[in-house]
């Protein structure tokens, strides 16, 4: 088994083998290789209708429609509160295992801390440790499985969850607005939005090339704001895994993902961001997600479609559906994967076994 925190493993000089990805899986580029293709929009002059809004909306729909992904600036969350949530985060993960351990997600519970991920059936463990809650619609949230310490952090985690609800949907009005729709379309379309927040501690591990804090993805819903320090690790592609690169920390800064939604809302247009995390053997990173998702029940299926395209899904499907879909054939690629590879290790040693008796 996984141990119950990573903290176990810290003074480790070999990787676990829970952690252990195969060759084709693991990293291809350093944490610290930076790369300056993503790009990063100043939202300064957002609200400036007929003026600087245009220029920022261009920049907004060549990001998404290129990647998927971007970085805001001059985005409107305050400076102290982003320092406030990200000191809180990192005095959650310095606790000890035992109190992290007082808010174990395992077993299906809906929120609180857990290594690797909340997914059942995974092969092949994530080097990372998260703390996760849900925290819109507010009818919701079950106080019970945000963390109590360190102390602030139910507060603070409040108030930087509706900035970051309002920044997003600020960016969806800009997305609807270039699909030719009115700036509500999207958010609408999510029905009744749900917010999660994901706070990922990715510690030092001793053989980072052997391994991911976190392996490759789409996001399946619709927008996810990210915050991240400034170690590096976040990666990304946009040739079906090819190439990665390492996106460049920007100090305060949002990374923005599009979700699967957002890509089939677009009928393609805008791409769902493919990423991944890395980690290191130097310093241990800290990133904060927030999702942005539609209700279960909501409508997944393109708004709008541009002229002579036909639509990229056969039919319309509900987000929980869409999800429980996408989520079954990850395992089962990752089960099918598996099983391949024993069944290699065995032939393998059965062609070995002649050679072996000759040896001996």
């Amino acid at each position: 088994m996984a141990p119950a925190t990573l903290t176990e493993l810290a003074g480790e000089s070999k990787l676990n083998s829970k952690f252990v990805r195969d060759v084709d899986e693991r990293p291809k580029v350093a944490y610290n290789e930076f790369s300056n293709e993503i790009p990063v929009i100043s939202l300064a002059g957002i609200d400036d209708v007929g003026g600087k809004r245009g220029d920022i909306c261009c920049q907004i729909v060549e990001a998404c429609e290129n990647w998927g992904v971007f970085q805001v600036v001059d985005h409107g969350v305050d400076t102290s509160l982003v320092a406030d949530m990200t000191r809180l985060s990192r005095d959650f993960f310095a606790l000890p295992p035992n109190e992290k351990l007082k808010f174990d997600m395992s077993g299906g519970k809906k929120g609180g801390f857990i290594v690797s991920s909340h997914l059942q059936g995974e092969v092949v463990q994530d080097w990372r440790e998260i703390v996760t809650y849900f925290s819109y619609p507010e009818r919701n949230r079950d106080y019970s499985r945000w963390p109590n310490k360190p102390e602030g952090w139910v507060k603070v985690t409040e108030e930087y969850s509706e900035k970051v609800m309002e920044l997003a949907c600020n960016l969806l009005e800009i997305l609807s607005e270039a699909m030719g729709l009115e700036k509500e379309a999207l958010t609408n379309a999510c029905v009744d939005m749900d917010q999660k927040i994901v706070v990922n501690y990715y510690p030092k591990c001793p053989q980072p090339d052997l391994t991911l804090g976190l392996k490759r993805h789409t996001d399946p819903g619709t927008i996810t704001l990210l915050l991240q320090d400034q170690v590096g690790g976040l990666q990304a592609t946009r040739d079906d895994g090819k190439t990665w690169i390492t996106v460049q920390p920007v100090e305060g800064a949002f990374v923005v993902n599009l979700g699967d939604h957002s890509h089939y809302l677009s009928n393609g247009r805008f791409k769902n961001a493919d990423h991944q995390a890395v980690v290191n053997s130097n310093s241990s990173r800290l990133s904060i997600a927030t999702f942005q998702n539609p209700a279960p029940e909501a409508t997944v299926y393109p708004l709008k479609m541009r002229e002579g395209e036909k639509p990229i899904l056969e039919e319309p499907i509900t987000f929980g559906e869409m999800y429980k879909r996408k989520m079954g054939r990850d395992l089962e690629r990752a089960r099918l994967k598996k099983l391949a590879k024993e069944e290699h290790d065995d032939d393998h040693k059965e062609a070995s076994k002649p050679l072996n008796r000759i040896i001996s």
